[in-house]
Parts: structure tokens; sequence; C-alpha cells
């Protein structure tokens, strides 16, 4: 079965990723709907400090949520708590479940693996990944993923793999279109929403498409 069978997922109108703050969300997910509403259709929950019960509870909402707007959700590290609450997919980092493991969770759900290197980049395209996520891009404060790649750590990935590319870290509606510029299939952003108006953030990251 080819990746696009496997995951239906069309990364070129997805190509902006909200990635939720790292002290979650409200309790009625304002600022998700924030985001949705203003055009944005892919979200990526990401929480590190709270239970996995009540990460649970928050990626159950957030899909009722994104449902209601016709969006997509992964969920970071938790292949369980993302089929549980049947998202349309789960992130997994370097020190997360083998990518193995979890495509046997999954099934055809999207799986997306974080990578720092081209080499990183090209095992998990060996392993089945459906997309890359690289970075850290530019220096950034949302997670500590060592020395930023730039540019042009991100174009080389781009031209060695052959599956979708999102960058991420340091992404903001300033600098967003040289991310852009190399080829990438996306980019996911925290902090470059959330920071000031996020509606007009939002607006800019959208305009940058076009």
């Amino acid at each position: 079965m080819r990746r696009e069978e496997r995951s239906g997922f069309d990364f070129a109108a997805n190509r902006i990723c909200f990635i939720t703050g790292t002290s979650g969300i409200d309790p009625l997910g304002k600022t998700v709907k924030i985001i949705l509403e203003s055009g944005i259709t892919l979200v990526q929950y990401r929480e590190k400090d709270k239970t996995r019960r009540e990460v649970f509870f928050e990626a159950l909402r957030l899909r009722e949520i994104t449902r209601m707007f016709n969006a997509c959700l992964i969920i970071n590290d938790y292949a369980d708590i993302a089929l549980a609450v049947d998202a349309d997919g789960v992130h997994l980092g370097q020190d997360d479940m083998p990518l193995r493991e979890a495509r046997k969770i999954m099934g055809n759900r999207i799986i997306g693996i974080s990578t720092h290197s081209v080499k990183e980049a090209l095992e998990a395209e060996r392993g089945g990944a459906d997309y890359i996520g690289f970075g850290s891009i530019f220096p950034t404060a949302t997670k500590e993923v060592g020395t930023p790649k730039g540019v042009d750590g991100l174009r080389a990935v781009k031209n060695a793999a052959t599956i979708p590319v999102i960058a991420i870290g340091g992404i903001r509606p300033d600098n967003v279109l040289s991310v852009f510029e190399t080829g990438c299939e996306g980019v996911a952003v925290s902090s470059g929403l959330l920071a000031g108006d996020i509606k007009r953030n939002a607006h800019r990251f959208l305009a940058s498409l076009r």
C-alpha cells in the first residue's frame, strides 16, 4: 500500500500546522477555535506537562472542535491516545515509540517523525513515515532542539527526501517565505501564531501561501 493510499492526507491543502502551546488549551478550546476560524486546518496537540489522563481528555475535546471545522488533528507522542480519540494521526520524536510499532497501532492513519538531520529524515522515510518534521530552522524558545539548522539545512533534507517535509522552529510571518522557498510542503508553528494577535498572525501566514 502506497503512503498516499494509507494516510489519504492532502499536504498541499494543509501547509500551515498550528502546534498548541506548552501550557495546553483552555477548557473551551478558545485559542484553537480562533486558529480554525482564521482558516488554518491542521492542529498538532503537544502537551508535555500534564498526565496522560489529562492529555486524553484535552485531545478528546480538540477532536470535537476540529471536527466542527473539518480540520485535521495530530497528537504528539501518544499513539494510543491518538487512536482512542480518533485523531487523524500521531507525531513522534526520536525518543518516542519506534515507528514500526506505532504503525501497528495507527494502521493507515498519519505518522510524522521529528528529525534533525538528513540521516534521521531518510531513516524515517525508509521506516514508512508519512511526513518528516525537520528543525529547528531558526532559534526558538518553545522547545530545546539544539543548534538551528537554517534554511540551508532544510533545503538539504528536502532535496534528499521524497516524502513531505514540514519545517519547524522559530518560524514567524516575517520569515516564513524564506522557508517555503526551500520547497518544503509546510510549516509547523506555535509561538509564531500565539505571540500577539492570533487571528492577524494566522492571516499573515495564510497570505504567505498566495
